[in-house]
């Protein structure tokens, strides 16, 4: 595996493959990877001919006291996961080679970035946004990887190369879960042991909410409240719980058979989000 700092580096490589009609694979990482991201990496290596990582811990969509500073950093360790898992490319470049230090442009993708996450986290997706397409911009992909634990993330980006005509394949890869059902991610380390305990129940009141609205006996506000007063009993301190579309994640009717449930909430200083996708037959 070659790793590699700059976009000039970055763009040589990935030019010579080009050139010999070969396809890539893009899996755009925060680090401190998990069996998650490393499946991320495996589902690229079946759609591609070769897989570009990026490891870049992005300031641009932390918000005011938010972690970027503590975000688990391990290059090390995560080069040596991808080393084995058989990556072509790593791009782990400095904050100075993806941002100038007057860059003026910000993407927005608009409707979608404001709901859910987005409320809670005023500006979060406009970092998604920007360091997608620069990303994007720089590899050039044919396909690029992400997980469906974070739906929303996923959204906008297919909303993101929709409208701006991108022609790269979006792929989502099934969220990789603990033996207790909890959704890996790399902010599960700021769990306390206790807080393992409870963390998983996030992922039970969706499974509830989930049967609850296949048996179709109750309306789905009712289902959400339901699912809020269990998680605040349990110990979260919830934000959102929401049955929507997954097309377009605006609150689902009886009458949408394509279905997402979304929830996030707090325990401790951990911030957790899960989803369930899944199509309810009429």
């Amino acid at each position: 595996m070659l790793t590699v700092n700059t976009v000039l580096e970055l763009q040589t490589a990935v030019k010579a493959w080009r050139l010999a009609g070969e396809s890539i694979a893009f899996v755009p990482t925060m680090g401190n990877l998990h069996a998650g991201h490393l499946q991320l990496v495996n589902v690229a290596k079946t759609k591609a001919d070769r897989a570009v990582v990026s490891i870049f811990v992005n300031p641009a969509q932390f918000g005011v006291g938010e972690d970027f500073d503590s975000y688990p950093r391990t290059e090390q360790e995560d080069q040596e996961k991808l080393e084995i898992t058989g990556a072509d490319i790593l791009f782990l470049p400095p904050i100075a080679e993806i941002y100038a230090p007057d860059a003026q442009t910000t993407v927005s993708v608009t409707d979608i970035s404001k709901l859910y996450c987005g409320a809670s986290r005023p500006g979060h997706f406009n970092g998604v946004a920007t360091i997608v397409c620069k990303l994007f911009n720089m590899v050039q992909p044919t396909v690029a990887v992400f997980g469906l634990k974070d739906f929303q993330q996923l959204t906008v980006i297919r909303t993101l190369v929709r409208d701006l005509n991108m022609p790269v394949q979006i792929v989502g890869v099934a969220t990789v879960r603990e033996t207790s059902g909890l959704a890996m991610s790399s902010r599960n380390g700021y769990l306390t042991i206790e807080e393992k305990t409870i963390a998983p129940l996030l992922y039970q009141s969706l499974i509830t909410a989930h049967d609850a609205i296949l048996a179709g006996n109750r309306p789905y506000p009712e289902i959400e409240r339901q699912a809020l007063r269990f998680l605040q009993q349990s110990g979260f301190q919830p934000d959102y719980f929401s049955v929507c579309r997954s097309s377009d994640l605006k609150k689902a009717g009886q009458e949408d058979t394509d279905l997402v449930l979304l929830a996030a909430a707090r325990l401790g200083k951990t911030r957790l989000i899960d989803n369930i996708c899944f199509w309810k037959g009429t």
